[in-house]
């Protein structure tokens, strides 16, 4: 099987399960009216390459209703681009896309924890004639000058509930722990009827400030490298025994992400 499925057809697959559906953002290819339309909708918005993970190319892009009128801004990586016209700003947004065909995604207001935002990421594996089991979570905060929580962006990572348990009570915690993990395991299993050599994933998940979780992007090849941050290597371990189960191996260079204390 490819192992790079563009996130676009994922998607729509996915919107096929009336039980994922309200998880999904609301989420287009972008062009210059749709931009438009759906930064008018929500006010933020992220655009992001078809193909690609790691969270390079993604970019967030607002429209900032001011004093002196509308203007508009877009922050990629560290840099913030600011403009007077939705003209110049998309404009420089196609440049910046380089030709690629890039998505737009409805903008989550994401938990934040120190100012930066966090999400998570959710490992679902199968052995060969075995069901689906989630062998990993993760919690993965924002690089303080980046939009993008990825380790390989610089992001810290924690246990799930060490984090949550900053902003949520046990009982929260909990519940919304068996939420990402029920998604987990209803998004595997949906992929895998259309992909049925496919044995892992890797689900990001952004808890919106009403607690709502939402599926942010779905990886068919996730990176092992958050896990090895974590304090518990029980996680680790498993994950890896489900890839060699697979005939996937594992090259543990993991030098950008950083490990999560309190």
């Amino acid at each position: 099987m490819k192992r790079s499925i563009d996130k676009w057809y994922k998607t729509k697959k996915l919107l096929l399960d009336r039980n994922l559906r309200s998880y999904i953002p609301n989420t287009k290819r972008m062009n210059k009216k749709t931009l438009h339309s759906m930064l008018k909708q929500y006010g933020m918005v992220y655009v992001k390459p078809n193909t690609g993970s790691q969270g390079r190319g993604v970019i967030r892009v607002d429209r900032v209703n001011g004093r002196k009128g509308t203007s508009w801004k877009y922050q990629s990586g560290s840099s913030v681009h600011r403009f007077s016209s939705y003209r110049n700003a998309y404009r420089s947004l196609h440049k910046a896309a380089d030709g690629k065909p890039y998505l737009i995604q409805k903008g989550i207001r994401m938990l934040r924890y120190r100012s930066r935002p966090f999400d998570f990421r959710i490992v679902v594996q199968k052995k060969p004639r075995s069901p689906w089991k989630v062998t990993g979570m993760a919690a993965r905060l924002a690089h303080p000058a980046k939009i993008v929580t990825n380790g390989s962006q610089g992001g810290t990572i924690y246990s799930v509930s060490g984090l949550l348990s900053k902003k949520l009570k046990p009982r929260s915690v909990r519940r919304l722990t068996r939420q990402m993990e029920q998604m987990g395991l209803q998004t595997a299993a949906r992929l895998h009827r259309t992909f049925p050599k496919l044995w892992e994933i890797g689900l990001d998940v952004a808890v919106d400030t009403s607690l709502h979780p939402w599926i942010l992007e779905v990886n068919s090849k996730p990176d092992p490298c958050p896990f090895a941050q974590l304090n518990d290597p029980s996680m680790l371990r498993e994950m890896i025994r489900y890839g060699k189960a697979n005939g996937r191996t594992y090259k543990l260079h993991c030098k950008k992400s950083h490990k999560g204390g309190f």
